[in-house]
């Protein structure tokens, strides 16, 4: 396993991993978007936001209790992430999973869209899409009511029944989506090579991925300029940042 810096020998090990999978799976965390000027959820609770504990900002029980604040930071959210443009690392992930058909899975923890702006649209998104609305509960009347029709608001609402559009994320308390884990862990048990890129891998079941993967016989290499949770489960631990590795980890590969 590489030690503190980012070793050429470890780098160019698992470049000739890559380089012979069949099929590979990337899990990105906050560390990968960070890079595009996309703060982490906790150091987006600055300023005026810094007063709040997360759980107030991000779950059902915050949003009922306090719909238009939690609307409005989500809402100053989005402004900064439509602002944002994808890394050289996000780029890199999206050239080589073109130049392979059927080779790349990626896996996200991030919100944002910077995968899909780099030309990875398939992406599974662990933890929903902030740019996405949905409604807070299901339509009492049974209707299927696009959130995109609902009355302006501080959140916007249903004119029928009342019901509260709310931003299309995976708050505390909340199941990820069923069809993501399942496609998550599915990719984590058919690759040959997983890259863990800019997580803490403090999050679960996100950071029992990469033992998923290893228990089926996968490579697993961590890409993070700061120790993770999930080092010690690495064949590889690359110190540095999507941006710095990943484009020299796959640039040119076929």
């Amino acid at each position: 396993m590489a030690g503190d810096a980012l070793d050429p020998a470890a780098l160019a090990a698992v470049r000739a991993h890559v380089a012979a999978a069949r099929r590979v799976c990337v899990l990105t965390g906050a560390g990968m978007s960070a890079e595009s000027g996309i703060p982490t959820f906790r150091d987006a609770l600055t300023g005026l936001w810094a007063k709040f504990d997360p759980a107030e900002l991000a779950s059902e029980e915050g949003f009922r209790a306090q719909p238009q604040r939690v609307w409005d930071w989500y809402a100053e959210r989005r402004v900064g992430m439509r602002a944002s443009q994808p890394n050289a690392g996000h780029v890199a992930l999206a050239a080589f999973g073109r130049r392979r058909p059927g080779v790349l899975s990626v896996v996200t923890q991030n919100v944002d869209d910077l995968h899909q702006r780099a030309g990875w649209p398939d992406t599974i998104r662990l933890h929903g899409d902030i740019l996405a609305n949905c409604w807070l509960e299901p339509c009492p009347r049974g209707r299927a009511c696009d959130p995109a029709h609902a009355a302006a608001g501080r959140p916007p609402r249903c004119t029928d029944c009342g019901n509260l559009v709310r931003p299309g994320v995976v708050w505390f308390g909340e199941m990820l989506p069923e069809g993501a884990i399942d496609a998550a862990e599915r990719a984590a048990r058919a690759c040959d090579v997983m890259l863990v890129v800019g997580t803490s891998g403090a999050v679960w079941p996100a950071a029992g991925l990469a033992a998923t993967a290893r228990r089926a016989a996968a490579q697993v290499a961590i890409v993070n300029p700061h120790p993770s949770e999930i080092d010690d489960g690495a064949h590889w631990v690359l110190r540095g940042t999507a941006a710095g590795v990943l484009p020299a980890l796959l640039d040119t590969l076929d």
